[in-house]
């Protein structure tokens, strides 16, 4: 988790990325973040994201991220 919040706040350090359940809901991240997330975490945690996983479900908060890297971490 800490190399997620590493990511995210390298994007947006006036976000408290611990506690923030609305990201993409209250458009404090765009579809430019959130592909820029997708390919920081799939370095980072060396997964594949499937594009069906690119959804705003997956990227309104830091916990719902990494249930997505989790889960693709399980299926690799």
């Amino acid at each position: 988790m800490n190399d997620l919040l590493e990511i995210l706040q390298d994007l947006h350090p006036e976000v408290d990325f611990e506690t923030q359940e609305n990201l993409v809901d209250e458009g404090i991240l765009d579809s430019f973040d959130i592909v820029t997330i997708v390919t920081e975490v799939s370095d980072t945690f060396d997964i594949r994201i499937p594009a069906g996983d690119i959804i705003p479900e997956n990227f309104n908060s830091a916990k719902a991220i990494y249930r997505l890297i989790q889960r693709c971490m399980d299926e690799e």
